[in-house]
């Protein structure tokens, strides 16, 4: 079945870069879109990015030009690079997949990131950033 596993939190402060690492395992790699949502406590869970299989990314306007979100298929693995870091990144951060196909048909690459159109997730790595 669908695995995924995500690595890389920690605390950081205000300025400071994380990488983190979504694992995959139990299905084709390059037929699904990955995503990143986050889930500060007491808030709705938001996305982040997205990159479908044909590279399309999708960003979320709160971390366009400090977030980049990228995969490597023969590793099975997405990543995020978080750059220039705020206390308002502190969250919650999930690894999310599903089939291509499915998020092409629901156009998710083309407006802002719900978490209802992806059916597998991960457990989450906490990212703190103080001031």
């Amino acid at each position: 079945q669908v695995q995924l596993v995500e690595s890389g939190g920690g605390s950081v402060q205000s300025g400071g870069s994380l990488r983190l690492s979504c694992a995959a395992s139990g299905y084709t790699y390059s037929t699904y879109c990955m995503a990143w949502f986050r889930q500060a406590p007491g808030k709705e869970r938001e996305g982040v990015a997205a990159i479908d299989s044909d590279g399309t990314t999708n960003y979320a306007d709160s971390v366009k030009g400090r977030f980049t979100i990228s995969q490597d298929n023969a590793k099975n693995t997405l990543y995020l690079q978080m750059n220039s870091l705020k206390p308002e990144d502190t969250a919650m951060y999930y690894c999310a997949a599903d089939r291509s196909t499915t998020v092409q048909a629901l156009g998710v690459m083309g407006a802002p990131l719900w978490a209802g159109d992806f059916g597998y997730w991960g457990q989450g790595t906490q990212v703190t950033v103080s001031s």
